[in-house]
């Protein structure tokens, strides 16, 4: 037996005093309506109606059935409306997964605009640099550095991620000005650490690689307490153009040009993904979050 059907046509029998109007609202036969509430007064070992050819009532056990059934039956109701919703507004738990300098520097502000938009999203942020999947930390979004991933994934390319070398001018005034690449290994070095170990110097002269990196001065994976070191004089430090962008535009660090430009990694076309699961763009609160960040950041170009 269908339980929850019989108890709605119990309920409806109740509302309308009448089986025959009761299924005509449901469009069945007044038999079947009838046959399935009988079968439920028998699973509950009660009679819950008193029948007769004008009039049903309900036993006063019915109305105790009744009363339960109905805040059981709008119980039900209210979270159908809760899933509807929840397939058309943006609301819920988001749960968004950075890189820890993009996410300090760029992609917590522009979320602290996006909860203002859409209150009703509840912002779950990690940020960290250990390699992770979208399915193993249940992540709705995932934003990685790096060249494009090989995951089952979307992939949209928001920014460039291109490395380069800074130093303040109280350190060139030390230890003077680099004017060729291959004299950056006497030169002293401040090292970013990414999950796969330190990031190196690189570049490519006469059609092959070479590690021209500097002697090491300090290694983090902290890009602010690194660019702090290199302000002060300490060494020359290579991270990306937007993680440098206020030094440069102070003054406080000045890039360095070279004929041969520097590399972290020989992979071409280093860049920052946002990363999502197909299927889930068609979750509000995923698609409004895609489209705000690739609006600021791919569209925008600037943040």
């Amino acid at each position: 037996m269908d339980q929850l059907r019989a108890i709605r046509y119990f309920s409806k029998v109740v509302e309308t005093g009448s089986f025959s109007k009761a299924a005509k609202v449901f469009g069945v036969p007044p038999s079947s309506l009838s046959r399935r509430v009988s079968d439920l007064e028998k699973s509950l070992g009660a009679t819950l109606l008193k029948r007769s050819t004008r009039i049903v009532k309900l036993t006063e056990v019915g109305q105790v059935y009744y009363n339960d059934m109905q805040h059981i039956l709008n119980q039900l109701e209210q979270s159908k409306e809760t899933v509807r919703s929840y397939q058309t507004t943006p609301i819920g738990r988001l749960r968004i997964s950075s890189m820890v300098g993009f996410g300090e520097k760029i992609l917590l502000p522009l979320l602290d605009e996006f909860s203002v938009l859409y209150p009703q999203i509840v912002l779950d942020v990690s940020l960290s640099d250990e390699l992770s999947t979208l399915g193993r930390d249940d992540v709705d979004i995932a934003i990685r550095g790096g060249y494009a991933p090989n995951e089952r994934v979307l992939a949209i390319r928001l920014m460039d991620n291109e490395f380069i070398p800074v130093a303040s001018l109280s350190y060139l005034e030390k230890y003077g000005v680099p004017d060729h690449v291959m004299t950056l290994k006497e030169h002293r070095g401040l090292y970013f650490k990414a999950p796969s170990g330190r990031t190196p110097w690189l570049c490519y002269v006469d059609e092959q690689w070479h590690d021209v990196s500097g002697s090491v001065v300090a290694i983090s994976n902290n890009g602010p307490w690194l660019a702090q070191r290199a302000c002060a004089g300490d060494g020359i430090l290579m991270s990306t153009r937007w993680a440098l962008a206020s030094y440069l535009e102070s003054g406080a660090l000045q890039e360095l040009t070279f004929e041969h430009e520097l590399a972290v990694t020989q992979h071409a076309d280093m860049a920052i993904y946002l990363l999502y699961q197909k299927q889930r763009y068609l979750v509000p609160k995923v698609k409004a979050a895609v489209d705000f960040l690739v609006e600021r950041i791919k569209v925008g170009g600037e943040v």
